[in-house]
This record gives structure tokens, C-alpha cells and sequence, in this order.
């Protein structure tokens, strides 16, 4: 039986990439943005690239120039060398997976979505995975995967089986997903792969909350999160569909 979703994370919005504010000094999936996130009594939403040696890189990006003042692949430098790059707009450079969580140390829930590192949403050479599993052993906190790759996530099936699991989806527009290819998208749209990867949500885009498909996975049990709110009256919409946001830009309302 696939492990359920805890209720923590229906409870307490997710700040994406942390609660950050390149104002305040706190750059996106920075330690700054993950301490506010805390402060504030959100969750956290973080995501992960691979170094070239084989560690998992909290970044969200699969190359540098947006994030910060060097460019290239992520996947082309090392631990230590992306942890010497400083993010733009903070005093952070990029942290490893280990780092983060050390840092969190179970006070917040931690949705953790594993960037497809093909490209094509095809089978995985399953090292991220395998970082992210090893990182994550003896972490007694509140933490999930997810992922756009339905490959990542049946990796982790096998390398993580107790940790909860999930699909980040996507109404699959196929020009908001150009290189991907148009049958790709159309296979991906319907969420096929929900049951075979024993996934327990979806985290799906904000826009297509009102998916037949999402309806359908709702009333069979599966926790409905969605990404990315950015006001508080698009919120008040998600929340008809959805158990829970990922958001940003804002600040989203706490339970009470």
C-alpha cells in the first residue's frame, strides 16, 4: 500500500522554494527563504538538481545564469563547487539536500520535487534518486517526493518505499512545454501513471484545478495540492478543488 500523505501537508500552505523575497535579501530555495519559511509557520517547497559527483543540489534550475552570476549546467560542476556559488540577491550560495535538511531538522513539512533530469520525461539513470534516498535516510521529519517524471518517482518507490510519494502535473498545454514533444504531453495530461508509481497525491497546475481527471483522483482518496498561488483571491479559487497551495509573492493565510 503506497504510504499516505500526512495531514500536515493539507494543513499548512507551502511556501515554493521557500517563503522567499529577493527584496529581503532571501533568494528562491536559498537557507534565508527556508528560515523565513519557518518563522512564518509555512511549509516548505524545494526543489532538486544533481551535481557532477553525485550529491543532490537544492536548486531549481538546470543551468546557473538565472539564479546566479555564473553560467553553465548545474550538472557540470561539483558539490563544493556549486555550494561556493553564491545565489543572486543573498548572502546563501546553493545548498545540498543534506544541508537543508540539517538546517529544517523536521520543524516544518518538506515537499521535495526531483527535476526531470532528461528532459523527455523518459527513464531516469536513477542517480538523483539515489542521492535524494541517501540524503534523506534516518530524516524523521515530515517530507514527501514528487516529481514531474513518473520514472523518478517509481526510483523511488524502490529506493524509498516509506517515504510518501506523488506526481507534480500539468495541464500539459503543449506550447508551454516546447521541446517537449506533443504525444508526450498528451500521454502525461491524463495521469496515467498515478497508481503504477503508488503515488498519494498530485501537486497539479493551479490553472487546470477543475480537470475531470483531478475530480476523479479527489474522490478516490488522493490528496489534491497545486502550484503556484501568488494572491490571496486565487487562493479562495484553488481551495474549491485543492487540499492545500504551493504559493508566492504573498502571504498566504495560516489555519487557524
Amino acid at each position: 500500500m503506497a504510504p499516505l500523505l500526512p495531514q500536515v501537508f493539507r494543513d499548512i500552505p507551502l511556501a515554493h522554494r521557500g517563503f522567499h523575497d529577493i527584496r529581503a535579501g532571501r533568494p528562491e530555495n536559498s537557507p534565508a527563504a527556508f528560515q523565513a519559511a519557518i518563522a512564518a509557520g509555512y511549509g516548505i517547497e524545494l526543489d532538486l538538481q544533481l551535481s557532477s559527483d553525485g550529491q543532490a543540489m537544492v536548486f531549481h534550475d538546470e543551468t546557473l545564469e538565472r539564479l546566479t552570476a555564473e553560467t553553465g549546467a548545474v550538472n557540470e560542476r561539483t558539490a563544493a563547487g556549486l555550494g561556493r556559488i553564491p545565489l543572486t540577491g543573498g548572502s546563501d550560495t546553493i545548498p545540498t539536500l543534506a544541508e537543508v535538511l540539517t538546517l529544517v531538522a523536521g520543524r516544518t513539512p518538506l515537499l521535495i520535487e526531483i527535476k526531470d533530469q532528461t528532459l523527455t520525461m523518459s527513464e531516469t539513470d536513477g542517480r538523483l534518486e539515489a542521492a535524494t534516498a541517501a540524503a534523506l535516510q534516518g530524516y524523521s521529519g515530515p517530507v514527501a517526493l514528487m516529481s514531474f517524471n513518473p520514472h523518478a518517482i517509481a526510483t523511488m518507490a524502490r529506493l524509498s518505499p516509506d517515504i510518501p510519494r506523488g506526481l507534480t502535473t500539468s495541464a500539459y498545454l503543449v506550447e508551454d512545454w516546447v521541446p517537449l514533444p506533443a504525444e508526450t504531453c498528451d500521454a502525461l495530461r491524463g495521469i496515467p501513471d498515478y497508481d503504477r508509481v503508488g503515488a498519494s497525491f498530485v501537486s497539479h497546475e493551479a490553472i487546470d484545478l477543475t480537470s475531470l481527471r483531478i475530480a476523479e483522483l479527489r474522490a478516490q482518496g488522493a490528496a489534491i495540492l497545486c502550484w503556484t498561488i501568488k494572491t490571496a483571491e486565487d487562493e479562495a479559487n484553488a481551495r474549491k478543488f485543492a487540499h492545500n497551495i504551493t504559493f508566492e509573492q504573498y502571504s498566504a493565510a495560516l489555519p487557524a
